[in-house]
């Protein structure tokens, strides 16, 4: 099972019908099927590469992480007990991937290669559409990914999960493992933190500037219409020009 090979062609295997569960898939993977664990990550392929990429905010790490969450839950697969959808299983096995690769990562820091967007000559796909954004808006994303990856790794993961992916915070409950209410409040710090992370991309907000003590300040002038422009002495032109023919 190749993630990286795995963006769009398929090798000649016919597709299962879609009116086939996930759990049907599954079992059928359990008792021998060499093509149903396949079929079952092209359903849901796209939103697990999309939670992974938007986790881990690169798309080696999140193509690496990704492969082993897959490989992962093909061998565990004869252990599934049935108390919550495939869907769920499956994501919570590629979120638990991605953060034991951010916990290592941290443990063995490395100096990040620039993260560019990918043409056509880099090779074979990940797996799935990348979530991107349109050109002009690149840096402002690229803002946005490092301020989530500045994030707790709890905070991150149940950010990206309610409000990158749009799951119900029942479903991310379920796929974290935790209480619905412990996924509100970590939604609620880390939505604090990226507040003030991102403050300065809110519209009509400019970033502050550092005053330079030798340069005056620009000011947006006198809304007032000038009277007459001022002399010297404070007197407008007009009336001096009065005094001095009288």
């Amino acid at each position: 099972m190749e993630v990286r090979d795995a963006g769009g062609n398929h090798t000649g295997t016919a597709s299962v019908d879609d009116t086939v569960s996930d759990l049907d898939l599954l079992r059928a993977h359990v008792a021998g099927d060499r093509d149903a664990f396949g079929e079952l990550f092209r359903r849901h392929r796209d939103r697990l590469w999309a939670v992974a990429l938007r986790t881990l905010g690169d798309r080696e790490e999140a193509a690496d992480a990704l492969q082993d969450a897959l490989l992962s839950a093909h061998r565990a697969a004869g252990r599934f007990r049935g108390d919550s959808a495939v869907t769920t299983w499956l994501h919570r096995i590629v979120v638990n991937a991605c953060l034991d690769r951010i916990r290592r990562r941290r443990a063995h820091p490395t100096v990040p290669l620039p993260d560019g967007t990918h043409g056509p000559e880099d090779g074979p796909g990940t797996g799935g559409v990348e979530p991107a954004a349109p050109v002009p808006d690149h840096d402002t994303a690229m803002v946005v990914r490092d301020a989530l990856a500045a994030l707790p790794l709890e905070q991150r993961a149940a950010l990206v999960l309610v409000d990158v992916q749009g799951y119900p915070v029942a479903e991310v409950a379920r796929i974290l493992g935790v209480a619905e209410g412990t996924v509100k409040s970590r939604c609620a710090r880390g939505r604090a933190r990226l507040a003030v992370t991102l403050g300065h991309l809110r519209p009509g907000t400019r970033p502050a500037t550092t005053a330079r003590p030798d340069v005056p300040e620009v000011t947006d002038g006198n809304p007032k219409e000038p009277s007459g422009v001022r002399s010297g002495s404070g007197r407008s032109r007009p009336a001096a020009n009065q005094q001095e023919e009288a």
